[in-house]
């Protein structure tokens, strides 16, 4: 079985023009219609893994690496489910045993990967911009699985893929046009995390109207420039909103004192059963893990069955990374339409 067509209605350039990027480095570089065209790629490995059959061979042949040089459970799974259910061969490479604890450079580990032919890389680093200097070094595609403080695209797009899965269910009675209008608060440590730079650029090209709280010490100097409205009080910030989205606190980012401590924090900017009444009766909770329950959440709200949306996002993480792995190869398996193979 091979790559079926998307089933979406929308209108898109022919062939590689649909996607041009050879790279997923970040949202950033990526105009609204293609975010949605992922998205609307998305959809046919939504259905294929909510099948009993969980696989495809789009990519029989094809090698994937998967090189993690930060510690990662949910996206390297993720990445790997989705590799091996499209049927290419997944290899895993974790700092811990690669030569760059010996004192290899990264350009020289680019080196070497691209002389082993890998058909696309995905890549998570702990430092910014490590993902862009190793696509600049290697002729295979790259994907960016979290670089530093820079960007994390596959979660934003997963996250979107989650919401507008809950829009069309019909749960939010706001009508929506994708999503145009709907009121999302982002809450937690804003300043270090790749995960909010990715979903405010994603949301607000999208239409989202997107608001952030944080304490101050976590709320990043160009803040005014992200075309969001900031908040320092999470009473005010969650007020009516559609969607909240909890953002753990990233100790291992963070050099001095950012918070008092953790209980004073679960009190300013915890999501507690009685705050989460403060937002619209149908808002949904979301949360891209790994999360410090009783912290940025409390468990009873995390395990909130007709609220919480975690589990989904894990699930249609998977989807969407196999939507990012089978674009991105097209060109490289000579796919009529995309161009000369790589």
């Amino acid at each position: 079985m091979t790559a079926t067509p998307t089933s979406s209605s929308r209108s898109y350039p022919a062939g590689g023009e649909a996607f041009p990027h050879k790279d997923l480095i970040g949202i950033a570089p990526l105009a609204p219609w293609q975010i949605l065209y992922l998205l609307d790629e998305a959809e046919q490995w939504v259905k294929l893994n909510r099948s009993p059959l969980k696989h495809n061979d789009a990519l029989a042949g094809l090698t994937i690496i998967n090189a993690f040089f930060e510690n990662s459970t949910r996206t390297l799974l993720s990445f790997e489910i989705a590799g091996k259910r499209l049927g290419a061969d997944v290899v895993n490479m974790h700092a811990a045993t690669s030569s760059v604890k010996k004192g290899e450079t990264l350009i020289d580990t680019a080196t070497t990967l691209n002389a082993m032919r890998a058909d696309a890389i995905v890549i998570r680093h702990a430092s910014s911009g490590a993902t862009q200097l190793i696509a600049d070094k290697v002729a295979c595609p790259v994907l960016n699985a979290g670089d530093g403080q820079h960007e994390h695209p596959t979660q934003a797009l997963l996250d979107a893929l989650t919401l507008r899965d809950w829009l069309r269910s019909g749960a939010c009675p706001v009508a929506k046009e994708e999503f145009v209008g709907l009121k999302i608060v982002i809450c937690g440590d804003i300043r270090h995390s790749r995960v909010a730079r990715s979903n405010i650029l994603l949301l607000t090209a999208l239409g989202a109207e997107v608001r952030v709280c944080a304490p101050p010490a976590l709320m990043p100097y160009d803040i005014e420039r992200m075309r969001v409205t900031p908040f320092t009080d999470f009473n005010q910030a969650i007020d009516g909103v559609d969607v909240v989205m909890m953002l753990r606190i990233q100790m291992e980012r963070m050099s001095g004192p950012f918070i008092p401590s953790a209980r004073e924090y679960r009190h300013l900017f915890g999501l507690t059963p009685e705050r989460l009444k403060l937002a619209a009766p149908h808002a949904l909770v979301m949360h891209p893990g790994p999360m410090n329950r009783g912290v940025e959440i409390d468990s009873s709200v995390a395990d909130m069955l007709e609220r919480s949306a975690i589990t989904r996002q894990v699930e249609m993480g998977v989807a969407l990374r196999m939507a990012c792995l089978d674009v991105l190869t097209r060109r490289v398996r000579g796919v009529e339409g995309w161009g000369a193979p790589l």
